[in-house]
This record gives structure tokens, sequence and C-alpha cells, in this order.
């Protein structure tokens, strides 16, 4: 397929893979840092990063030389016996975090299911909820990943259309909202499961102090808090993880995308000794979680991270691609919201959706995200340079003009 056109993959992929994704026509073939090049040779500045998979930038060369170094040596050997990285990633992940438990998974929504199924146990053999009445509060507009467990307790119908029917236990409430989320608590709720910025939902931060006081609630009625910090854990919103911007720490942190900077699929639930201490053997497990490959990628990711100072540029950059979007004068824009490098243009209905600024920016050379509409999100890799916002910036400002 070497000698394919552009227009040559875009129809094999429509005429033989199904239909799930509406990406846009650009078909690309190579990376590096926040850069990415196409078939053609045109080369864009990637604004979403793989939903926040690439942290670290693409091909960063040491989380790659990991990778090729460990992949000479052993890549699986199941968890039916042990290996020599599993301890090294334990150790450094705990030191990072401040965990006690971590429970290596492969995707994010593993790592959620993973939680519930924990939380649940907890509930039954340490809070004392009678068996199958457990209850989690989840948040409206919430993305947690797209297992049939989890699209039961989504409230977007594209998620959750045709897919029924969906496992009870699971009560909904608006994000943010502090007075209904202490009413849907009852003597069955085990847990709460909520992201600190809702990303797919476009960018929603909520109400100063919500999560100091849902963290308080919790710690006062014995919940567990959940905090699916999948897309913006690991430096995302200009701290380590976002409880951070708080001061708050969650009873069950996910994690997942930028945990191997986007050379494989590697999650993890971290916890304490009390929740996922219920696990026993064979009540839960992944061949593939926690593989050797896995563990020494996740240690590259995290040491280039934590070394090249990616969490602390997110935070400065962050800040100044936000304070450009709110300056770019526009009667189209509605309002420029984010934190760090999570960012998000919503645009008025009147201009019509966002997916054709979508389009209009990858002509300009910006690779960005339309959801729910009229929003756009940029979320770049954490590497990205004073100069390459600025870049940003000009042709962002040229799009909404």
């Amino acid at each position: 397929m070497s000698s394919f056109a552009a227009a040559d993959f875009v129809r094999v992929e429509d005429e033989l893979g199904a239909h799930n994704y509406h990406p846009l026509d650009v078909v690309l073939t190579k990376g590096e840092g926040v850069w990415v090049t196409d078939v053609d040779g045109n080369r864009y500045l990637d604004c979403l990063a793989a939903y926040s998979a690439v942290n670290q930038g693409h091909s960063h060369p040491k989380i790659r030389a990991a990778m090729i170094e460990q992949a000479q040596k052993i890549t699986l050997t199941s968890r039916a016996f042990r290996n020599d990285q599993l301890a090294h990633f334990y150790s450094e992940l705990a030191a990072l975090t401040g965990s006690h438990k971590i429970l290596p998974m492969n995707s994010g929504a593993e790592a959620v299911e993973t939680a519930i199924k924990a939380v649940r146990k907890w509930g039954y053999e340490v809070k004392g909820v009678p068996e199958g009445q457990a209850e989690i509060i989840v948040c409206a507009d919430n993305f947690h990943g797209r297992t049939l467990g989890i699209v039961g307790f989504s409230s977007d119908p594209d998620s959750r259309g045709g897919f029924g029917p969906f496992a009870p236990g699971f009560v909904m409430v608006p994000f943010g909202d502090l007075k209904a989320f202490e009413a849907a608590i009852t003597p069955q709720t085990v847990a709460m499961l909520v992201e600190p910025i809702q990303g797919e939902a476009g960018v929603i931060l909520p109400p100063p102090g919500y999560f100091a006081a849902v963290r308080r609630i919790c710690t006062e009625r014995n919940i567990v808090l959940i905090l699916d910090e999948i897309q913006t854990g690991l430096g995302r919103t200009g701290k380590l993880l976002a409880e951070a911007h708080e001061g708050i720490e969650a009873d069950v942190t996910l994690i997942g995308k930028a945990l191997s900077g986007g050379f494989y699929p590697v999650s993890a639930v971290l916890s304490n000794t009390e929740v996922l201490g219920v696990l026993q053997p064979g009540q839960h497990g992944s061949t593939f979680g926690g593989n050797p490959l896995a563990c020494a990628i996740a240690r590259a990711a995290l040491r280039v991270l934590v070394e090249e100072g990616m969490v602390e540029n997110a935070a400065k950059m962050g800040a100044y691609f936000l304070e450009g979007l709110r300056n770019l004068r526009s009667n189209i824009v509605r309002e420029a919201r984010g934190r760090g490098l999570m960012l998000a243009v919503e645009l008025h209905a009147e201009a019509g959706g966002a997916r054709g600024f979508v389009e209009t920016l990858a002509g300009r050379g910006i690779l960005a995200k339309d959801t729910h509409g009229h929003t756009i999100r940029f979320s770049p890799p954490l590497v990205i340079t004073r100069d390459e916002v600025d870049w940003a910036l000009e042709r962002i400002g040229a799009v909404v003009k």
C-alpha cells in the first residue's frame, strides 16, 4: 500500500472499516513532538494529542528507546508469572503519585470497569451494603469509555442508544451541582465516579470549591471518591493530577492515555489497601495488564514527563494559550475556557457548528477536534513552545473571524 494516495487510504477505510468514527480526511504517516505529517507531505500542528495520549509529544526518543530495548528482551509473561519490570513500575508510580496500591490494566475503559468492580465489592465486604444493592453516583454528560457497562450510565444518546439493556446501580446528577450530589446519597451509595474536568463534554470545569466539598462529603458519608484522570491526569491541566488544583486526594484515581506517551495501551487504578485489598486471586485480571513491555514504556513515559518539565510547561503555555484564545476578535466565539493545555473554544449556535471550522483549521495546518456540536477542543502535546502557540493562535484567529 506504499503507493497509495490519500484518497485511496480513505476509500479503503470507508469500504472495509466499520463507520464508528468520522475522522478528518488527513492521512498521517509521521509525528515528532507537536508536529505530524500526512502522506502528501503536509505538516500540521497536532492540537488533539490523541485525546491527551501523547502528552510527551509524538515519537519521544527516550520512550521509543525504552520500548525497543524491552521488546528485544521479553514482552509478555501474563500475570501467571512475575516479571522484572512490574515492581519498578509500581515503585516509581507510587512514589510519584503517593498511591499505596496499584492495579495495572490496558485501556482507560478497563481501568474504569476495574474501579466499579472494586468499589462494589468494597461496599459489600467493608461498608456492609446488602449484596446486589450498591449504588454509584455519576455525572450527566460524563465520558468514561465505551464498554457496555460504562455506556449504560452515559447521558449521551449516541453512546448508549441501541445498546441496552444496561446494568442497574448508577445514579446520575448534574456535574458541578453539590446539592444534587448530596441529595442522591443513600445508605447504598458506595462511590462517586467523576472527571475533574469533563473533556468530551467540551472541557467543562466545575465551580470553584466543588471538589473540595465533594471530598469532604465522601469522607463524612464513607463514600469512595473515584476521579477519572485518564484525560486530565499526567500533566494535561498544569498539575501532575488535576485533583491538585483543589488540594484534594481521591480514594481511587484512574490514569491511562499519556501513561505510555502514546506508544502502547497502558492504564492503572491507583488506590489503597482498603479498596483494592478486596480483590483476591482469580477475581479480576487481564492477560496483558502489567506486562513487561507496558511497564518499561510507562516508566520511561513518566520519567520524561517529570525530568523534562512538561507539567510546568503545560501550566505556563496553557495560561498563555488561553489568554490568546480569550483575546480572539470574533463575534462567533461564545467562550474560551480550560485549564493547563486542556482548552476549548465554544462557538455561538448561529455559527453553524464547529465541524466546518475544524476542517478549515486543518487546511491551515492545525488539527483540532469538534465536540458537542459547537465546541472546538485544543489539547496539544505538553512540549509545545510559545512560538508554536503564537503560530496556532494566528491561524485560529483568522479562521474564527
